[in-house]
């Protein structure tokens, strides 16, 4: 299975544009789209949800264009929208069997798929409670199960751990690594750990343009021998701010700690460190700024 996305552009009221000649092949894996918000992320994931159709461009599933041929990606796709909302009045059974109804699933098969997937994603033994009563991760893990009713083999998740603590965004992680298998996971996030966690390909977006796609290891590449940790006082932070990149800091009782992204050492006593995520994730960022 392949999804082709060819020099994507959408172009909104005025002059301003979502995605600008935005091109990315994916096959299967866990792909995490990362960039700030505003980056453009969710109108490219409504753009493959077949919801909304570029201003030029075209995307392809298995060679076939899916604006004019939508339906044949709809099968097997799963959606979690950043917006995704539940019926607060119905318990998770009857809302999972009200959505197999609207995508035409077999009854008797859509109720074992939902026993399957309730336990999945841990929420068994809640499945007769309202879902009102949901935590927002419970909510999360509802639309996760709700996304996989059709066995999805294209699944697409946009920023599906905003709001949730700690404990919930760790499942929710480990949940998505253990659903890629045979299948494409596109995962949308602002959140860089989150992509670490979960991705093996990393496509950073800003400005609705592609900066980089990689794998994680290339990523930090990147900025291998860029990053150096040093020492400074309290009062030298905001000046060394507008000079220099920096991805860190923490306050320490003989200065601030800060991590600095530069091609040359900061400063006297600077020290090399191994580069992380994060690190890479903000040059990215700060060279596609001055482009």
């Amino acid at each position: 299975m392949e999804l082709s996305i060819q020099a994507i552009s959408k172009q909104y009221g005025g002059n301003f544009w979502g995605l600008r000649d935005f091109s990315l092949s994916l096959s299967p894996g866990v792909l995490a789209l990362l960039g700030p918000n505003g980056a453009g992320k969710s109108t490219l994931m409504r753009i493959l949800a077949t919801i909304t159709q570029p201003t030029s461009g075209v995307v392809t599933w298995n060679g076939a264009d899916i604006a004019k041929t939508p339906e044949g990606l709809r099968a097997v796709l799963g959606y979690l929208p950043q917006d995704f909302g539940v019926y607060p009045n119905l318990n998770a059974v009857e809302f999972l069997e009200y959505l197999a109804a609207l995508k035409g699933l077999d009854a008797r098969a859509a109720r074992k798929r939902i026993v399957e997937l309730l336990e999945l994603v841990n929420l068994f033994d809640a499945r007769n409670r309202s879902l009102g009563s949901f935590s927002g991760g419970m909510k999360q893990r509802v639309g996760i199960a709700q996304a996989l009713l059709n066995d999805p083999q294209l699944l697409i998740v946009d920023e599906p751990t905003v709001g949730l603590d700690p404990e919930e965004r760790v499942r929710f992680r480990n949940l998505l690594s253990d659903l890629a298998g045979e299948r494409i996971v596109i995962l949308s996030t602002h959140i860089v750990s989150d992509a670490e966690a979960t991705a093996t390909e990393i496509a950073v977006i800003q400005r609705g343009r592609l900066l980089q796609h990689a794998a994680p290891e290339q990523m930090l590449q990147t900025v291998d021998g860029q990053v150096w940790e040093w020492v400074i006082s309290s009062h030298e932070l905001a000046a060394k701010r507008q000079n220099l990149l920096v991805s860190g800091t923490l306050r320490r009782a003989d200065g601030v700690h800060v991590r600095v992204v530069a091609a040359e050492s900061p400063g006297a006593g600077a020290v090399q460190v191994a580069p992380t995520l994060e690190d890479a994730y903000l040059y990215l960022l700060s060279s596609g700024r001055a482009q």
